[in-house]
């Protein structure tokens, strides 16, 4: 039998009743929706544009984003030979930088992929999982979710004020 897949931003209310860990990730994956909605229809020049005096861009969120997903998921849960979790600030506010050739379809799949990746790292422990983070010392998993909701939310108000910005589109849907 087939899997049914629930649209994301249905999540949160289909969840309403759910465990703890079913809510934590319909708002997680509600938020990480509402990035990809925030980019799509755009073109490369208007994901591009920079509407505030920041460097921040709809398509730099989308690439911000990513590294975030890796760093609290990947680098923590599952790190390789040689990954460690990017702890500079310098490092981070590069990480919304556009590369020469950086499309919306490459960083949207990009995000997709590390979101899955997330996903299915997170699903392999407990909420009450603690592993060693270097600027905290501990965190659980239920915490690692709790933070991510509240950074990609945030820059989902980013995303939302930019796009509103470029061709007056707002909303979550």
């Amino acid at each position: 039998m087939a899997e049914i897949e629930i649209d994301p931003t249905l999540a949160p209310v289909i969840a309403r009743t759910g465990d703890e860990r079913a809510v934590l990730e319909a708002f997680l994956d509600f938020h990480r929706s509402m990035v990809l909605r925030k980019v799509r229809g755009l073109s490369e020049v208007d994901a591009a544009r920079r509407l505030v005096p920041s460097s921040t861009t709809l398509a730099g969120l989308v690439k911000h984003l990513t590294l975030i997903e890796w760093n609290w998921f990947h680098a923590l849960l599952d790190p390789g030979p040689g990954e460690v979790f990017v702890t500079s600030e310098e490092d981070a506010e590069a990480s919304f930088a556009l590369a020469d050739g950086d499309t919306v379809a490459e960083l949207a799949t990009a995000y997709e992929r590390a979101c899955a990746r997330s996903r299915e790292l997170a699903a392999r422990f407990d909420l009450d999982h603690v592993v060693p983070q270097p600027q905290l010392g501990e965190v659980s998993l239920r915490w690692i979710l709790v933070h991510m909701i509240e950074e990609t939310a945030r820059h989902v108000g980013h995303a939302d004020i930019l796009r509103e910005l470029t061709d007056g589109s707002t909303g979550a849907v």
